[in-house]
């Protein structure tokens, strides 16, 4: 992530139980497979509250989680410590990741690239990946597109009510070359009756498929595959998240 996320850090867990996190890891499994993947080596690059980097140690990978959160980071270690899984967490800018060696596989997922501040940022992190990346090893991530941004978020609001937090996301399209959206959310936590309200701003950025791939190809990377979110068949014109597999040349 991009910034500390503090709030929500706390709530993030609730906001994102509709996420079968067992589920994403098979399907990045599956995909590393294909793909001619090593399951050894893995760095879950923007790993957040650590629920992927779980269930991707559980598939039996080595797993090593970064984020730039401490706040996320924190609420990880609670996990590892209660699942007793052997997994490394590192707290690193996804823009100025420093590995101990190379990486078989980076996996970044829940478009965790959408919300760096720049174009800029987002191939400083796709170099960073490539230096420390084994040769022909994969960097396979997910991305919400511009049509997701214009179509989809645009200038909409939406709520989540959970038992633990009721959430207001409110965003507004910036547009621009980098198809911003400014999003503000508000959330509401009831303690014995009593609502405290906490707030988070920022913003996600959507490059299309081939400012990506372009970006790979300038730090060493080639496409190898493009997929509909969560799925194995090609991109539509309407998808909402893509998923890419790249192999270090």
């Amino acid at each position: 992530m991009s910034k500390g996320y503090s709030a929500f850090a706390y709530f993030y867990d609730a906001l994102t139980e509709n996420i079968s996190y067992k589920d994403r890891a098979e399907y990045f499994d599956r995909l590393i497979k294909k793909h001619g993947g090593k399951k050894n080596l893995l760095l879950d690059l923007a790993c957040g509250t650590g629920s992927l980097s779980e269930e991707l140690s559980r598939l039996g990978y080595d797993v090593i989680g970064v984020d730039n959160s401490p706040e996320m980071l924190s609420e990880a270690m609670d996990k590892k410590i209660e699942s007793g899984l052997n997994i490394q967490y590192l707290c690193q800018d996804m823009t100025e990741i420093d590995m101990f060696g190379t990486i078989d596989v980076t996996v970044c997922a829940l478009d965790s690239l959408n919300h760096l501040q720049s174009f800029q940022d987002i191939e400083r992190t796709i170099s960073k990946v490539s230096l420390f990346c084994e040769p022909k090893g994969l960097f396979i991530f997910d991305v919400n597109t511009p049509y997701k941004h214009e179509k989809i978020l645009g200038d909409n609001t939406f709520v989540y009510d959970t038992e633990q937090v009721y959430c207001v996301w409110q965003n507004s399209y910036a547009g621009g070359e980098e198809r911003r959206v400014d999003i503000s959310l508000d959330f509401f936590e009831n303690e014995d009756g009593v609502y405290r309200r906490y707030s988070e701003d920022f913003s996600e950025i959507a490059p299309d498929r081939a400012e990506i791939e372009a970006m790979l190809r300038r730090n060493g990377m080639t496409v190898v595959g493009c997929y509909d979110y969560d799925t194995e068949n090609p991109p539509r014109e309407n998808s909402e998240k893509l998923v890419f597999v790249a192999k270090k040349d």
